[in-house]
């Protein structure tokens, strides 16, 4: 197995950006580099979504920080930073880069790009509780809070805060094609099937070694390891553990996720309202059946909300139960998942003997992701299994659980509010980076997982898939990087 961890210069050579793109004048030799991906755009390749995360993968969309292999910030299009006061923090603008449409990169235009997210309704995941007021002066971008935040550098590395060229922002649309800053130029869309993206061949730092990257969007898992299996792709991502045994061993790289399945109660209606019902969900379930069975023992059993790739999440302290479970008796839930991951349907139908054994009676939801997300959020099921990055935006895991968890969460889909959690939330997200803010997030773990809103049932490892020809793809366990200037097919 490769290394899983980023060498940190490949963490600071993707960022560094270089003059206008001249897409499409390949080196003799190069070849292009053909992806196939797990999901499709969810908002037309919007940065200010998830989708960002795309852009970041393909390094066409850039920031102003990177996180190193260890999670802490460094220089990207920002070259450093200092905090000015309690409430400012002051970025310097890389010097001599340019967007793919030719224009340069100054602090103006990087202001831009994160007041419009800032401004974004509904705002990135990594903006949840926090309000920014940014300014330009010079070669500084000035971002100030409300309120004292030690992780605004860490913030500001989130793929949803790209800088992009002026002319992606018109209205409420933000469009990335031909807008970037990076090592390849998104140069197509095709909808919700494929993208495309050539070469930047002014590049500010080392120039690609792929000509260029075809991207396909493939949903269905068994069709993704067909396609690494028959040589139609180089890379590909996320194997469903179903297929890893069909595939040749040495195309297969495992990676411990910052990743978690859960299961999410719905805590403010229906059955779940009950804090006894919620805890005798929680007895219902054995995890260690979910590893064994679904993944094939390639996930581990969950202990928190945190896993394995946070190992200082191991420090967590015992915590007893704190609600006897009462009896189910016939009481009648919904559990919902989606499609989108091979393994969770699977997941959804062990869950549902194990609740009914216990005595639930329960009817199964499964669609589409982009088809029940929105049901989810509202509040429409008693239960929903899902698979969540828990520090996929900050390299911090306070932004998801307040996200999730608190009572202005963008992504609360337990309905959860409660106000011992969000004074924890708080005492976390206030706490200096470094080993007493990871024991305050481990107090709010603990804080969440006594409501009995979520269950964390296990941390998943991914499967990346890379054709024996394929040299220096990224093996990144925060889903940011995939392919970067340095990787290419032979």
């Amino acid at each position: 197995m490769r290394s899983l961890l980023v060498p940190p210069v490949i963490l600071s050579l993707i960022a560094l950006t270089g003059c206008s793109a001249m897409p499409g004048a390949a080196d003799a030799g190069a070849g292009r580099i053909d992806l196939v991906m797990l999901q499709p755009p969810r908002s037309g390749l919007n940065p200010l979504s998830d989708d960002a995360f795309k852009l970041s993968r393909w390094s066409t969309a850039e920031t102003l920080v990177n996180l190193d292999a260890a999670g802490d910030p460094q220089p990207a299009l920002a070259t450093g930073w200092s905090q000015s006061d309690r409430l400012t923090w002051t970025f310097t603008i890389r010097r001599d880069v340019r967007f793919h449409d030719g224009t340069p990169l100054t602090a103006e235009r990087a202001a831009r790009s994160l007041r419009a997210a800032a401004a974004a309704a509904p705002k990135p995941r990594i903006l949840d509780g926090v309000e920014l007021t940014v300014t330009a002066k010079d070669d500084k971008v000035l971002v100030a809070t409300a309120t004292p935040d030690p992780l605004v550098p860490h913030r500001l590395s989130s793929p949803q805060l790209a800088i992009l060229a002026e002319k992606a922002y018109q209205g409420r649309t933000v469009n990335p094609v031909g807008t970037g800053t990076g090592a390849f130029v998104l140069t197509k869309v095709d909808g919700t099937s494929g993208a495309t993206l050539e070469r930047n061949e002014r590049y500010w730092g080392p120039k690609a070694k792929a000509a260029g990257i075809e991207v396909r969007f493939v949903p269905d898992g068994t069709a993704r390891a067909a396609a690494l299996r028959t040589g139609e792709a180089d890379i590909v991502e996320a194997i469903p553990v179903s297929q890893a045994a069909l595939l040749d061993s040495q195309t297969i790289s495992e990676v411990p996720m910052p990743r978690t399945n859960t299961l999410y109660l719905n805590t403010a209606k229906g059955a779940f309202k009950d804090p006894g019902l919620r805890a005798a969900a929680r007895a219902a379930i054995d995890s260690k059946a979910l590893v064994t069975g679904v993944y094939e023992g390639r996930a581990d059993v969950a202990a928190g909300l945190l896993g394995p790739a946070l190992p200082w999440s191991a420090r967590r302290p015992a915590r007893p139960a704190t609600v006897e479970p009462g009896p189910a008796n016939g009481t009648k839930i919904t559990l919902a998942t989606f499609t989108d991951r091979a393994e969770l349907p699977e997941v959804a139908a062990v869950l549902r003997q194990q609740l009914e054994r216990a005595g639930f009676e329960v009817e199964l939801v499964v669609r589409e992701y982009a088809h029940i997300e929105a049901d989810a959020l509202e509040g429409a099921f008693d239960a929903f299994i899902l698979s969540r990055a828990t520090v996929l935006d900050s390299g911090d895991p306070v932004a998801y659980m307040v996200s999730d968890f608190s009572c202005e969460g963008s992504f609360n889909i337990a309905q959860l509010c409660d106000e011992r959690v969000d004074a924890a939330l708080e005492e976390a997200a206030r706490t200096p980076a470094g080993e007493e803010r990871r024991r305050a997030i481990l107090a709010a773990e603990a804080a969440i997982l006594n409501t009995g809103a979520a269950i964390p049932m296990l941390h998943e490892r991914v499967l990346q898939g890379d054709a024996k020809g394929v040299t220096g793809s990224v093996k990144d366990p925060r889903e940011r990087l995939l392919i970067t200037a340095d990787t290419h097919a032979r």
